[in-house]
């Protein structure tokens, strides 16, 4: 079998590149354990989650390098800290190679190979005595374990690459890039409420999971990889690129100087150094920020006789790159840009966060003080010129006030000023509304890709009686543009400018409440700089009778009634309709189920609105699309008023598991005889070429203008 596979990933080598860049993309851990030395295990994925080696883990000789972690199979692991990156709520791979001469800890029937959470479990890989591997996942749909196992057996005492897949709520196994098993369903992985570390040679049930021998290339991906992804990254790579900056990419830095550190790419043989305030010029390598070409993993900023000599400036994000240059000098492997912040003079981090909507009327006000800070004054009222004017608050050595019991339903503004010993610094004024108020709906406040033609939707305050609505591009002079009783609690300003924000308040009034007006708190938007055709949003599961009623199905005509011409249905047959796990943004996509054995599958939007596709100069249509484990290729086709068709080009991409963007020239339904100024309709479908079947998902249907 050993032949076998050395015959096939040479087969699949020609593919890597490709490959591999798709894989990458959603790769959030990656061990390569090819340190050889030392407690720390490097993440290569970009994203630092280096691992610590505890008790006696040690090192051996890997399969992909020179070196592989080593367990003893005891108590020997490997721990990664919690990270969000790390935790998963659709789809996850995780993998490894192994060589273990046991299966399991004796009596135990397992031993770990790479696990997050147990109460609340994200993935679990192991070993078992009965010779499969064992996958464990916890689905927060029901609450408990889903457990399964490999149709095929892991050999002892050799190496062997081991691989478990959570996609479409059912597992897949894979060893040494073969199919080995399927089973599970309904699964619901848990995300965030997973705050449990990952480890790396065991499971968190402890040391009865204890794996015995070596661990190579240990890698997590937040989505399901494909066979031949797999078959790829069994060959292992050379990482060419800087890792592991020093300061962390996004840190706050206490400091006004620092020593930049990295681990070096392989086969660097020097670096050359970018360092400056701009993103953009640090990305480009523009004006001064090539700092020079050195063989040292450290560089000086802040100092005298370095850059910046004078010091770095509080209130500050600086940005820096590290191309990592081969021997030859001219092959050159250009590093991400990393960042972090010399914190600000004055205070930050406010808590309650500024806008913050909801709050508990007996609120203790926290932050972070101003960089170098040794006293706060503090100001605190509802009015805001009020608290911006203020002066002569008494000195305060904590960074917490508490301005005792507060109104319902009021806007609450604050401001710290931090002393620094040398000066005193205005802090900026924050605000936030204590429960009971009118709040935001949608959109969403500081929302952003917001539809040109919104209908802004609030909760009423629990006191309000009667309102009136303020709205403007100009925060400081809203007007007034409307006002009605409780029931109509919504507005529609018509149609707004692209890539614009727009504000919003909406105040409360009630004669028999003594506290009567409410001054609402400010809101704000901004408009998308593209045209919105369906977002899939504002689909529901009220019942078909609700006035308020917006079923998916109601909006995209398929083939549920027609199922003899046409196989699609658009929605899940029970609610919620839309799906709202697997998706590209927001909360919802359309789930579109197809059956080819009629033809074709395709389902149909009527536009009652954006129907003029030439504005602004759009001259692309974006959709965005997935398919799920098992589909069969089909031909993936969208078109326009019913007959002028554009066909996807790749005739594999139904069988994709992950979300790719569909960019397709408004000319080509031009030159089909579309007048693109009155677009009536759109159909997404699948015409038959094995009369196959499976799922699809659509998102984020757009119209884009070139770029300036």
């Amino acid at each position: 079998m050993f032949k076998k596979l050395i015959y096939l990933l040479s087969f699949v080598l020609v593919l890597s590149v490709v490959l591999m860049g798709t894989a990458r993309a959603e790769l959030v851990g990656w061990w390569r354990f090819d340190e050889g030395s030392g407690t720390t295990a490097y993440d290569f994925s970009g994203f630092g989650n280096d691992g610590a080696l505890l008790n006696d883990a040690g090192w051996g000789v890997g399969y992909l390098s020179n070196s592989a972690v080593q367990l003893d199979g005891d108590d020997d692991f490997v721990e990664v800290p919690h990270a969000d990156i790390l935790t998963v709520d659709n789809e996850v791979s995780v993998m490894a190679w192994i060589n273990t001469s046991r299966l399991e800890v004796p009596g135990a029937g397992y031993a770990g190979i790479i696990a997050k959470g147990n109460s609340v479990r994200s993935y679990s890989l192991y070993t078992t005595a009965a010779g499969v591997l064992h996958f464990s996942t916890t689905s927060t749909a029901t609450n408990a374990y889903v457990g399964t196992t490999s149709s095929e057996q892991v050999p002892l005492n050799e190496w062997v690459h081991v691989a478990a897949i959570v996609v479409d709520g059912g597992h897949i196994y894979y060893i040494n890039g073969e199919p080995a098993g399927t089973g599970g369903s309904g699964i619901v992985l848990p995300g965030t409420s997973d705050s449990d570390t990952v480890v790396i040679g065991r499971t968190h049930e402890g040391t009865g999971r204890s794996f015995l021998g070596l661990i190579d290339d240990a890698r997590i991906y937040n989505h399901a990889v494909t066979q031949e992804d797999i078959q790829v990254i069994m060959l292992g790579e050379g990482w060419p690129f800087a890792i592991a900056p020093t300061p962390e990419d996004g840190a706050l830095h206490q400091d006004t100087w620092v020593s930049l550190g990295w681990r070096a790419g392989d086969d660097a043989a020097s670096h050359d150094v970018y360092f400056g305030e701009s993103f953009n010029e640090v990305d480009e390598g523009a004006g001064d920020t090539f700092r020079g070409n050195q063989t040292a993993t450290f560089f000086v900023v802040g100092f005298p006789g370095f850059p910046y000599p004078d010091g770095l400036v509080p209130g500050t994000t600086y940005y820096w790159r590290i191309d990592e240059v081969e021997a030859d000098g001219t092959t050159k492997h250009k590093g991400e840009v990393w960042s972090f912040t010399v914190p600000p003079k004055t205070a930050y981090n406010p808590n309650p966060a500024d806008g913050a909507q909801s709050v508990d009327p007996d609120p203790v006000l926290k932050w972070t003080g101003g960089f170098g800070s040794k006293l706060h004054y503090v100001y605190f009222g509802d009015n805001f010129d009020e608290v911006s004017n203020a002066a002569g608050a008494l000195p305060q050595g904590t960074m917490e006030f508490s301005p005792g019991t507060l109104k319902m339903a009021r806007t609450y503004y604050w401001r710290v000023d931090e002393f620094d010993v040398a000066e005193t610094h205005k802090g900026d004024i924050w605000s936030f509304t204590t429960e009971g108020a009118v709040e935001a709906l949608d959109p969403a406040n500081g929302a952003v890709d917001v539809t040109q033609t919104p209908t802004l939707i609030w909760i009423p305050g629990v006191n309000g009686a009667s309102y009136e609505i303020y709205f403007g591009s100009d925060a400081s002079a809203l007007e007034l543009k409307g006002s009605g009783n409780l029931g109509s609690e919504s507005y529609e300003p018509g149609l707004l400018e692209w890539n614009t924000t727009y504000y919003w308040r909406v105040d409360e009034a009630n004669s028999t409440n003594a506290d009567s007006p409410w001054t609402g708190p400010l809101w704000s938007f901004t408009t998308a700089n593209f045209l919105i055709i369906d977002d899939m949003e504002s689909y529901n599961d009220l019942d078909e009778g609700d006035p308020g009623s917006n079923r998916i199905y109601l909006s995209w005509i398929d083939g549920f009634d027609n199922p003899a011409i046409n196989g699609s249905t658009v929605g899940h047959l029970d609610p919620p309709f839309a799906e709202q796990t697997i998706v590209h943004s927001g909360g919802q996509s359309m789930p579109m189920s197809y059956d080819n054995g009629v033809g074709k599958s395709e389902a149909t939007l009527t536009l009652t609105s954006n129907k003029d596709w030439t504005v602004k100069g759009v001259d692309t249509l974006t959709i965005w699309f997935r398919g799920a484990a098992g589909n069969t290729a089909e031909t993936l086709y969208v078109a326009l008023n019913g007959n002028a068709r554009v066909d996807n080009d790749d005739p594999d991409a139904v069988t994709g598991t992950s979300w790719t963007e569909w960019n397709i020239p408004l000319q080509a339904f031009a030159d089909q005889g579309v007048n693109l100024a009155n677009v009536n309709s759109i159909t997404l479908g699948l015409s038959s070429v094995t009369g196959g079947a499976g799922m699809m998902y659509f998102d984020d249907i757009r119209l884009y203008a070139p770029a300036p």
